[in-house]
């Protein structure tokens, strides 16, 4: 592949970057906060890929050395070294074009973000904190999932009280038939997301659907129950009110 054809794959990825970045088409990949840094790489692609370009089309003037007119076995020399320099490798494998595939794959197909299939290969990954500040005010109270379980398993659900919760996250449906409420949580990118579930107890509509996504709200119970996958602890919700909605923009959390 000559630096042309490198020069045009380049841009390509580049374009590809920008287009997600520009779209919600990055948080299927990526932390929402890290935009900012995806649209400046894909420019920098783009711009390096525009420079070479130039570079590499512009006219060239062979001038020899005496400054006398140019013989025309000189300049056939010329182009002769210049196809040997790199830029005429027509002896390059073909299959170097590959490398193109996953660039279309990026412009023309929009993956969905992780679901089900994932969370119920992976263990539940809440973490200890030893600090719960107060909820926030509201009744019922909107908090994230990851929040309620950190609350419900580490502090007992003590800064939870009699408090109405509403969560929201797509339905998970256990080894044992039973639904979960569950969101993947980013550290970083798609490919380090865990899964937090979320048990759900009392008036739970029956006939649920892996990946619909629902939003629930309910109260604080010390039921919790073993995840088959790691052994980590699952908290339960007593759900009082539920329906469906649509997957939201962002469905990941952090």
């Amino acid at each position: 592949m000559n630096r042309q054809a490198q020069a045009v794959v380049l841009l390509l990825v580049g374009g590809a970057i920008l287009r997600a970045s520009v779209t919600d088409l990055y948080l299927r990949y990526v932390k929402e906060g890290l935009r900012p840094f995806l649209i400046v790489a894909g420019l920098l692609l783009v711009a390096a890929a525009v420079t070479t370009l130039w570079y590499e089309l512009r006219p060239r003037k062979v001038v020899p050395a005496s400054g006398g007119a140019v013989p025309d076995g000189f300049v056939e020399a010329a182009e002769h070294a210049d196809e040997h320099d790199g830029h005429g490798h027509s002896h390059d494998p073909k299959v170097a074009w590959l490398l193109v595939l996953p660039v279309f794959a990026l412009l023309l197909v929009a993956p969905p973000a992780l679901g089900s299939y994932a969370a119920g290969r992976s263990g539940t990954a809440i973490q200890e904190v030893s600090e719960f500040p107060p909820l926030p005010a509201g009744d019922p109270v909107r908090i994230s999932v990851i929040d309620y379980a950190t609350r419900a398993v580490y502090d007992d659900g003590k800064s939870l009280g009699d408090r109405k919760i509403k969560l929201s996250g797509f339905v998970l449906i256990g080894e044992d038939g039973a639904p979960y409420l569950a969101r993947m949580v980013l550290s970083c990118c798609a490919a380090d997301a865990r899964p937090i579930k979320i048990g759900l107890a009392g008036a739970v509509p029956a006939g649920l659907a892996a990946d619909s996504w629902l939003e629930v709200t309910g109260t604080y119970t010390d039921r919790t129950v073993k995840d088959v996958v790691n052994d980590g602890v699952i908290p339960y919700l007593d759900v009082t009110e539920s329906h469906p909605i649509p997957a939201p923009h962002n469905q990941y959390e952090e």
